[in-house]
């Protein structure tokens, strides 16, 4: 069973709250409609009710009724979510009139909801950018207990039959966030990389920290980043099947690795990647995608104590039906 097929068959068992706070954008409704008609999530918009529904009804979308509807703006749903901000934010010297003037903006808002739980994952992006998104969870969501770095993991999807990866699955990490992570981080987003592959893509994770070095083979304090973040990963999670620093061709391909690290228990079968640079992980990703033809799907978030996932500001409306799919998966191993 090919990998969106498995995570909406789940979605749809375990159905999720997931809140867009770009909910009167025309693509955000659109994919709403698409999740509510085969009833794969509960779908709350933020935005102006009547907006909404004008364009549902210019565009002909018949679930959009299925939704609830919230306007950021009415300072009845204000006085509700104000106070929870106040309390997150006053040790940073925040008034209340600051507080409310954050919770009428929709990305706070969606995150305060996620924070009170009455929603399980936010999903936002198409007409936000990614400091935005993330400015909003890491003042109001904060990171996951013993984790203190946000990173964004990408899910690349080769041809079942590929030779790498699990049954075509390769996780990326971090192609997103942290422009250069130091050992602790990137060993923090090794962990979280490996469990987006076992919660999210259903594969069992062997990790790679890759480098330019494989066992030594070269030597440099780059390196030397990969090796200390290897052990301090192993400290934080010894169950993983985890290992570093290898090259990619010794991470993925059998013949190369029992030349290159005979003793590894990861090289040659790696179906998580982790990059040691933000500059290695995003050039590496989309060269993938786009000279291989192969598909990113992503990023998604690690690190955060909820789910929330970032959107390209040029996806469709099935990039974002996807996701929100994704979202409640993570949801459901929450």
């Amino acid at each position: 069973m090919k990998l969106f097929e498995r995570l909406t068959r789940r979605a749809k068992e375990n159905p999720r709250r997931i809140v867009l706070p770009e909910g009167a954008e025309e693509r955000n409704i659109t994919a709403a409609n698409m999740i509510l008609a085969d009833g794969l999530a509960e779908i709350i918009l933020l935005g102006n009710p009547a907006e909404i529904k004008k364009t549902a009804a210019r565009l002909n979308l018949l679930h959009i009724d299925k939704a609830t509807i919230l306007d950021p703006k009415d300072e009845k749903n204000i006085d509700k979510y104000a106070p929870l901000f106040f309390e997150l934010r006053r040790k940073k010297g925040i008034s209340m009139e600051d507080a409310r003037h954050f919770t009428s903006d929709e990305l706070y808002f969606g995150c305060l909801m996620v924070k009170a739980g009455e929603a399980d994952g936010m999903v936002s992006g198409a007409i936000h950018t990614t400091g935005d998104v993330l400015r909003a969870a890491f003042q109001v969501i904060k990171t996951e207990p013993g984790i203190d770095t946000v990173s964004g993991a990408f899910l690349m999807l080769l041809p079942e039959d590929s030779p790498y990866g699990t049954d075509g699955i390769l996780v990326f990490a971090d192609c997103a966030v942290v422009p250069e992570p130091d050992a602790r981080q990137l060993a923090q987003i090794a962990v979280c990389s490996a469990r987006t592959a076992r919660d999210v893509a259903g594969i069992e994770p062997k990790v790679a920290l890759l480098s330019f070095s494989t066992k030594g083979s070269a030597r440099n304090e780059r390196v030397d980043k990969v090796i200390e973040a290897t052990k301090i990963a192993h400290e934080m999670a010894p169950e993983l099947c985890l290992d570093g620093e290898l090259q990619s061709d010794a991470a993925l391909v059998p013949i190369v690795a029992a030349l290159k690290a005979p003793k590894s228990d990861v090289a040659g079968k790696a179906n998580v990647l982790i990059f040691p640079s933000l500059e290695v992980g995003n050039i590496a990703y989309k060269l993938v995608q786009r000279l291989a033809g192969v598909e990113a799907v992503g990023p998604l978030l690690q690190g955060l104590a909820a789910p929330v996932s970032d959107l390209s500001r040029g996806c469709s409306a099935t990039d974002i039906c996807k996701t929100i799919i994704m979202t409640a998966n993570q949801a459901i191993h929450e």
